[in-house]
């Protein structure tokens, strides 16, 4: 499986393969700021807690979701 993921990168273009790297970055950057958000003790906004996690919450979602759609678009 690992060695056909390999293969679908390989024969894609250097304009595809970008997009698939700043894909995978936006998505770890979806992710940390969410864990961020959350396991922050004094964070900088005014904001109580039930909405930070709630706000972490949802960028995790949203990070889960592009990673899906980068792992469907890798297919093709």
């Amino acid at each position: 499986m690992l060695n056909n993921i390999l293969n679908n990168i390989k024969k894609k273009s250097l304009k595809e393969r970008f997009l698939l790297v700043l894909g995978i970055l936006f998505f770890l950057l979806y992710l940390v700021l969410g864990l961020f958000i959350i396991f922050m003790k004094n964070f900088p906004l005014a904001m109580g807690s039930t909405y930070r996690v709630a706000f972490g919450v949802l960028l995790i979602v949203y990070a889960s979701f592009r990673f899906f759609r980068i792992i469907n678009d890798n297919n093709n």
